[in-house]
């Protein structure tokens, strides 16, 4: 099973979302964990890897399962916060923050408006 980590920054009650260019999808910042790697290091990580910002853990909002080219995947999920601003990586090339409502009509998987429906 692939493993991955992201978190749910939020912010004046708007979420943190990313495109990426080379899927043409808006998503939450996630990624794989790496060799050693706590699930919640890989999420702060991967979170600061996409966007630039350095967060603090918040509460657990929970896993989410897909299969991605015929293998299951498990993304475990923390709401977030942190101050300064986001930015584009390599990785993605748009970001902004989305009031709830917004971000759910943004989103392109169920999975993550799933993780959405977790908190108001």
């Amino acid at each position: 099973m692939l493993r991955a980590a992201g978190g749910v920054v939020v912010r004046d009650g708007a979420v943190l979302l990313v495109h990426r260019d080379r899927y043409d999808d808006w998503t939450l910042p996630k990624g794989k964990l790496e060799p050693g790697e706590t699930w919640e290091e890989a999420a702060l990580r991967e979170v600061r890897e996409e966007t630039g910002l350095r967060c603090v853990l918040e509460e657990p909002l929970g896993s989410t399962f897909y299969e991605v080219d015929g293998e299951a995947k498990e993304v475990r999920w923390w709401r977030m916060t942190a101050d300064g601003e986001p930015d584009v990586s390599d990785e993605v090339d748009a970001v902004r923050f989305a009031p709830l409502d917004d971000a759910r009509a943004l989103l392109s998987y169920d999975a993550d408006r799933a993780v959405l429906s977790r908190f108001r």
